[in-house]
Parts: structure tokens; C-alpha cells; sequence
């Protein structure tokens, strides 16, 4: 790892909200704590949770496809690292509660957990999220590059994001 390793999660057996994303980035490689960067800004304004909730460790699993920060690419930050999920997302869903809503944030999610829906694109698997529910739900990748994405796609929005508050505001009651 060129930054060291570093993991960077959260979780606990009573969590009943499943946050899975892509891997750390240089500011959360950093801090230590996870979507502790706009990205985790962008995602706590669409799930409706405040940082108090988000971070309670209790209620909220959060756990990246990579969970180490992968270094710099051209144009953005390298993949999570293949060999990450294979060897821990089970041992960590294992102790999960087995009634949670897992929220797919970003493609390398949805393609490793949904993947009979590997010949489908992002946009096309969040637009079909009612597909998966109760127990799963697809989101994009709240990376900054989200609002273009977000201006292309107004029914997320409208569609999504109130059913994604709904669901989240139910498992955590």
C-alpha cells in the first residue's frame, strides 16, 4: 500500500444499516474516520443522517469495498483493492443483525453484491432500486462528480432519495 495500511471502518453486531462504499480517500486515510470527507457530506444530506447517527457504530455499519486508501490515479483515486472483500466482507457481515438495509454506494459495490446486474450501468441499477428493496438499495457515488450526474438524472431525487429516507428512518426506529 503506498500510504501505508490503514484500514478504515465501522461496525458492530447491532447495526441495522449497512453503508458499503468504495475505499477510503486521502482526507479519510487521514482522519481515520470513515466518509469523513464532502463525499460523506453529500451522503449524509441524501440518507437525512447527521453525523452523531452516522457515526454510532451501534446503529450504522460502515464498510468499504477497499478498506485501505489506495493511492492516486489519473483522474481520481485508484480502485479499491481486489483482494479486500473477498477476504473480510464476510467475516464482518457475519456478525451483522440479518434484517438491515445494505446500501450499495458507488459501482465497485453494486457490481461485487449485485452481480447479475454487472451488464447493467450505475445510473440503470439505482434507477431499478426498488428491484432489490427491502434489503438493498443502489446509490451513485457522492463524489463531486455526482452533480452532473444528479442534473442528468432528476428522478433520483425525486424517486430515491425519499424512498431511501423512508427506508433508513423505518430500520433505525
Amino acid at each position: 500500500m503506498p500510504h501505508g495500511v490503514r484500514p478504515v471502518t465501522s461496525f458492530s453486531p447491532s447495526a441495522k444499516l449497512l453503508i458499503i462504499g468504495q475505499a477510503p480517500g486521502s482526507k479519510v486515510h487521514l482522519s481515520g474516520t470513515p466518509w469523513d470527507d464532502k463525499s460523506g457530506d453529500r451522503l449524509r444530506e441524501w440518507t437525512g443522517l447527521d453525523r452523531e447517527t452516522m457515526y454510532d457504530s451501534a446503529r450504522v455499519a460502515l464498510v468499504p469495498m477497499g478498506f485501505c486508501y489506495p493511492g492516486k490515479a489519473s483522474g481520481g483515486d485508484k480502485p479499491p483493492r481486489r483482494e479486500c472483500a473477498p477476504l473480510w466482507h464476510d467475516e464482518v457481515l457475519a456478525i451483522l443483525p440479518e434484517d438491515r438495509l445494505t446500501l450499495l454506494v458507488g459501482s465497485y459495490a453494486q457490481s461485487y453484491y449485485l452481480p447479475a446486474t454487472r451488464t447493467l450501468s450505475m445510473t440503470e441499477r439505482v434507477r431499478r432500486f426498488r428491484d432489490f428493496l427491502p434489503e438493498v438499495l443502489p446509490l451513485p457515488h457522492p463524489a463531486w462528480r455526482s452533480t452532473l450526474w444528479m442534473r442528468q438524472n432528476p428522478w433520483f431525487e425525486t424517486e430515491v432519495l425519499p424512498v431511501l429516507r423512508t427506508r433508513i428512518a423505518a430500520i433505525l426506529a
